[in-house]
């Protein structure tokens, strides 16, 4: 099994609008995500994401952009400062690649409870727009595939 984990694109400031929608940039961030996710044929099953419009929007446009059609859905779990414990047992008895759109500091840690049984220390660095890829062992180990942030993406060609 693989899992993508994605930081949303870039959002607005709170202080500008509260809903946080993708800045231009967040969008075309994600837009060369999607792309280089279909070049580098990664399929999923489904995308889920934590149900905060930047995370809805980062993930649809991916969607978008893979070949096949993919389900997308809001779970519970997602979010910021929920525990990296309970966003790993969404995990637990799926064998399909699954990517899921998330935010920090969840993500960071939840890296690290996957690949080394605890939160903390924090074993790589997301910014907005960051997938990495963690592959899943038969006996159930998980390790670091790549990882690849936008400022890479941005320099790839199209």
């Amino acid at each position: 099994m693989k899992l993508y984990l994605v930081q949303h694109g870039d959002a607005a400031p709170g202080e500008t609008d509260a809903a946080r929608p993708l800045t231009p940039k967040g969008r075309r961030d994600v837009q060369r995500l999607g792309e280089f996710l279909t070049r580098n044929g990664v399929s999923v099953s489904c995308i889920v994401h934590s149900g905060k419009l930047r995370a809805r929007q980062t993930a649809e446009a991916i969607a978008s952009r893979l070949p096949r059609s993919v389900a997308v859905e809001a779970r519970e779990g997602l979010n910021p400062n929920d525990r990296a414990r309970t966003a790993a047992q969404l995990l637990v008895g799926s064998g399909d690649n699954t990517m899921l759109v998330a935010h920090l500091p969840l993500l960071g840690k939840l890296v690290s409870r996957l690949v080394i049984g605890s939160k903390e220390p924090a074993l790589v660095t997301f910014v907005p727009g960051t997938a990495l890829c963690l592959e899943r062992s038969e006996s159930g180990s998980w390790t670091v595939a790549w990882m690849v942030r936008p400022e890479l993406l941005a320099r790839s060609p199209r």
